[in-house]
């Protein structure tokens, strides 16, 4: 009655709906999981910045002030581990406003965890990956900087899922520049 070729043709197509579906509902079960499980508790603490004036890149040569600060971190991202969690990215974000009015979020610290046994933070006096440098290359008459820690969780299947882990509570201001480098 039907061909082998037909009988294929029905037996993917089946296989390959409820697959599908299958996708769908364990991205939907992990995504609300993450809601129900709310934002994780966590501490920054950032010292007092150093800014320094600097030659910007090689292929400018201007000279172009650069700010470099020291933090301390506790958070537990315990939470944020679950069955369908691949790894986590997190980072620390400084917002500040510049001469010009301009709103700038600079990540100036990244890691990644992977395993949930790392996901404990506890991070005392680490310098800044990233230094900050603003595109008008200077901080004269710039707002104080705004330190949040946040996150990234990254799932095996479904969709990427943002929050905050911290805040500063006060904002740190930007130090007089200091010497050359």
């Amino acid at each position: 009655m039907f061909s082998s070729y037909q009988r294929i043709n029905n037996i993917s197509a089946f296989a390959s709906s409820c697959l599908m579906t299958l996708l769908v509902v364990i991205s939907i079960v992990s995504y609300a999981q993450l809601y129900i499980i709310g934002e994780p508790e966590g501490r920054i603490e950032v010292k007092p910045m150093n800014v320094v004036k600097a030659v910007s890149r090689p292929y400018s040569r201007k000279e172009q002030e650069v700010a470099w600060f020291r933090f301390d971190v506790q958070a537990d991202m315990n939470s944020l581990f679950t069955w369908n969690t691949k790894q986590l990215f997190v980072y620390i974000v400084a917002e500040y406003t510049n001469q010009k009015g301009f709103a700038n979020e600079v990540v100036v610290w990244d890691r990644i965890v992977r395993r949930k046994r790392d996901s404990k933070l506890n991070i005392e006096t680490a310098r800044a990956k990233y230094p900050i440098r603003d595109p008008s290359l200077s901080f004269r008459n710039s707002t104080n900087v705004n330190f949040t820690l946040r996150y990234n969780v990254m799932p095996w299947i479904g969709a990427l899922t943002y929050g905050t882990g911290a805040k500063i509570n006060e904002p740190v201001p930007f130090a007089k520049v200091q010497s050359r480098v």
